[in-house]
């Protein structure tokens, strides 16, 4: 299968207190610096802020 091309990306969110992480996706057009959000961490089984990382 080929590599779709667009503005959606594939990003990594990794949180602030613990080594969890997500992965989701973005668009650069309408976002295009990085993102940050309080989502759940399983690992401390509390909200926490979340981070875009590369």
């Amino acid at each position: 299968m080929a590599k779709k091309k667009g503005t959606r990306v594939v990003i990594k969110m990794q949180s602030t207190e613990s080594s969890h992480f997500y992965t989701t996706e973005k668009s650069r057009r309408n976002d295009p610096q990085r993102l940050e959000m309080r989502k759940y961490d399983p690992t401390l089984r509390r909200h926490v802020l979340y981070r875009e990382t590369k």
